[in-house]
């Protein structure tokens, strides 16, 4: 059991890391951060304004650190608000021109990291693991929820 938990923790910890280090590596020279590569990416994928709101669900962070995000993209020309309302998180975003760019380039090595990652393995093996990831991420949560529930 105890063989279980060190492999594990290891290896998730060892993807997490590399996962970040190329987010930061490959966004440095843009001046960009990984927030702000999630909230472009999901601009850009879902080819639709959205809000803080949608984008705080996508990327998975809290408002606070959306609204960050969402700031530092617009003061740098990379993302507007396509119209807007009384209270900012209910306001459409859109990527610019510049936005969209960037977002190509995103989109591009995401498509390479991902036939890295998956290099070696058949589509079955693939489809059984991130069946397994999101099963243990779901017990994970399941299992938060009920012991630190606060």
């Amino acid at each position: 059991m105890y063989k279980r938990y060190e492999s594990f923790t290891l290896l998730i910890s060892r993807i997490a890391k590399s996962v970040l280090k190329i987010k930061m590596e490959e966004m440095t020279s843009q001046g960009l951060k990984s927030s702000h590569v999630s909230c472009l990416y999901y601009l850009y994928k879902e080819n639709k304004p959205l809000t803080a709101t949608e984008l705080s669900k996508l990327c998975e962070e809290d408002k606070a650190a959306i609204s960050r995000t969402i700031d530092y993209l617009s003061k740098n020309n990379y993302i507007v608000c396509e119209k807007k309302f009384e209270k900012a998180y209910r306001s459409p975003l859109i990527l610019t021109d510049k936005g969209i760019e960037i977002a190509k380039i995103i989109n591009e090595k995401i498509n390479q990291i991902v036939n890295v990652i998956t290099n070696g393995l058949d589509e079955n093996e693939i489809s059984i693991m991130y069946k397994c990831l999101t099963t243990i991420s779901d017990n994970l949560d399941k299992f938060c929820l009920e012991q630190y529930r606060r």
